[in-house]
């Protein structure tokens, strides 16, 4: 077996957060399997907090390419990731040559991650065989994907190709025990320490068109708080302050602004202490799901079965009989895919899925 010769293993999979999350049962599985072997992580700045409260994670190569599709990149997006690629190149290659690992795994699957993989002087390197952009080239070894699959279980093809299947205890989300305090003592200032039925509400996406709307994140936050009796937290990140703010001034309850107020390891930690996620498709609520929490997802441009919430216990919500289902639009003049799921039916998913069901 592959493991048994090969002491040092780097990961290559930058991006995104969902990603991130869906990468992290393979790592797990190696730790358990090989429980000596060192393992290093290429990760983007943005979730490498995450990645250093997880103790399977022995080294975290952290980079900064800013992204070309974020809708917020505007001009000059490409300049910026041109000069972000160099950047981390010239980083890597630095630290690859003095600490090289022997066993590369490329689960990025793109031009930019051959190209980091070509840094490592020496090792084997596995990729997917479907691998895009020339990826394929630099592969010594290839794991064959035979058909779509949920992006987590396609990672673990690499756990399976090197004689290491995952297993129910690699899925699990790192929270440390500095995060664990910073989520005890940000939910006692709340008055919501040991606070029963604690619903997140993230309401956003990095795709414009996977958004809901203010008015039926109002009415759900309404409906949980004054016929469910729950205390509603608002997730996301500080740029996600302005629209949550829209809809916390137009629902009639007083829902809690979280959003901003913790880091992503703080987030880990806020998610395993909640009982229900609501959101769309995005990194935080692939957290949810990996930390074992029940979610309900609204979905409209991408697929579920490829990208949902991954395990039992969850509820997805979308649009059936509409053949632009899937359609990856990343704008939509009207996304009514998602426009047309109601405050009510979401209302009725948590009490499904609610661990209080009443």
């Amino acid at each position: 077996m592959i493991l048994e010769t090969h002491s040092r293993i780097l990961i290559i999979k930058p991006s995104s957060l969902g990603d991130v999350i869906h990468t992290l049962p393979l790592v797990h599985a190696l730790k358990r399997c090989r429980p000596g072997c060192h393992i290093g992580w290429v990760v983007q700045q943005a979730s490498a907090s995450l990645l250093r409260h997880d103790s399977t994670v022995d080294t975290v190569h952290e980079i900064d390419v800013p992204s070309t599709s974020d809708p917020q990149a505007g001009r000059g997006a490409y300049g910026r990731a041109l000069c972000g690629t160099v950047s981390a190149w010239r980083d890597l290659r630095r630290q690859l040559r003095v600490a090289p690992y022997d066993l590369v795994l490329d689960l990025h699957a793109s031009w930019r991650s051959a190209l980091f993989a070509l840094l490592n002087p020496g090792g084997c390197r596995i990729g997917f065989a479907d691998a895009r952009e020339g990826n394929t080239l630099i592969q010594h070894e290839q794991v064959p994907v035979s058909r779509p699959m949920h992006a987590l279980e396609k990672n673990n093809l690499f756990a399976a190709h090197l004689g290491c299947p995952v297993q129910e205890e690699d899925l699990r989300l790192p929270v440390g025990e500095g995060p664990r305090q910073q989520v005890d003592d940000f939910l006692a200032k709340l008055g919501q320490a040991g606070q029963q039925r604690l619903v997140c509400l993230n309401p956003t996406a990095r795709w414009a068109s996977k958004f809901w709307t203010v008015a039926g994140w109002a009415e759900l936050a309404d409906l949980l708080a004054q016929e469910a009796g729950a205390t509603v937290l608002f997730g996301g990140s500080p740029s996600d302050l302005p629209y949550i703010e829209r809809i916390v001034a137009a629902a009639r309850s007083t829902p809690i602004v979280a959003a901003g107020r913790l880091d992503l390891a703080g987030t880990a930690a806020l998610l395993q202490r909640i009982d229900v996620y609501v959101g769309l498709d995005s990194g935080p609520m692939h957290m949810a799901a990996m930390a074992g929490r029940p979610v309900v997802a609204m979905f409209g441009p991408t697929n579920p079965e490829l990208v949902g919430p991954y395990g039992p216990g969850h509820r997805v919500l979308r649009r059936g009989e509409l053949a632009c289902l899937g359609c990856r639009r990343r704008q939509c003049p009207a996304p009514i895919c998602l426009h047309g799921i109601t405050a009510q039916s979401v209302f009725a998913a948590v009490r499904e899925v609610s661990p209080w069901n009443d």
